[in-house]
């Protein structure tokens, strides 16, 4: 590829691009001339340092331009870009990927995603017979997509994470929730991993939770009851009207 030949009369035309910043920038706004860079034939772009407070290490850049045998420099373009290290803005997300988990209040609405890998046609067929016959009773009942087999697993993670076995909770736990009265087990593909714990007492209750967790409220342990304090009776001296207590 050929390289654009450098252009006399556009690179001296150093004050031409200042006077065109200028006019587009609060007074006082640029300074230095920070170089010029040839683009193509007579096409040159230069670069003024911006010193509004605002906007460190920004630049102001010009871009000049002259048709064949004219001798003048013609504005193209006048742009304030980021330099290294400029201040900028955080990188525009979706409404729709900007949410959190638990941000969905009252009245809240989120869009509707029509190729969401996380769910499938409630009618697809997937292998694994839980889920079949979950797809089956599904059709024509109203749900038109059930979760996919990556819904389930984008779900097991993070209720592994926050229900687990690794949880301080679940280390200190006497037993684990599989053998607790009150843990309820789901049904389908996730049955074998998780149920929901039905125990008023316990941290985790209405909540989902792995075979592996436990806490403080299993069904079938008990506190070591201490044994109850002998307390011998008053003896009371009717001379002085005290009363004795015997320990």
């Amino acid at each position: 590829m050929a390289t654009a030949r450098t252009d006399a009369v556009l690179t001296a035309a150093v004050e031409v691009a200042r006077a065109a910043a200028e006019e587009i920038a609060e007074p006082g706004t640029v300074g230095d001339h920070l170089g010029a860079v040839v683009e193509d034939d007579r096409v040159v772009t230069h670069s003024f340092a911006c010193t509004a407070t605002a906007y460190p290490g920004w630049r102001w850049s010009v871009t000049l331009a002259r048709p064949p045998r004219a001798r003048k420099a013609t504005v193209n373009e006048v742009h304030l870009l980021p330099g290294e290290g400029a201040l900028l803005s955080p990188e525009w997300v979706p409404y729709a990927e900007r949410l959190a988990p638990g941000d969905v209040g009252p009245g809240d609405q989120t869009p509707y995603v029509e190729d969401d890998p996380r769910l499938e046609a409630g009618f697809e067929a997937t292998g694994e017979e839980d889920v079949d016959q979950v797809a089956l009773w599904e059709l024509g009942l109203g749900r038109e997509r059930v979760l996919s087999a990556e819904g389930r697993d984008a779900a097991a993670t993070r209720w592994i994470a926050e229900r687990g076995p690794e949880s301080e909770l679940a280390r200190k736990a006497p037993k684990p929730c599989s053998t607790c009265g009150f843990f309820v087990p789901m049904s389908g593909a996730l049955r074998s991993v998780f149920g929901v714990c039905a125990n008023e007492w316990s941290p985790a209750d209405g909540s989902v939770v792995a075979l592996s967790f436990g806490c403080g409220a299993h069904s079938e342990v008990d506190v070591e009851r201490a044994p109850a304090e002998r307390v011998e009776p008053p003896v009371l001296d009717d001379d002085n009207d005290v009363i004795y207590v015997e320990r």
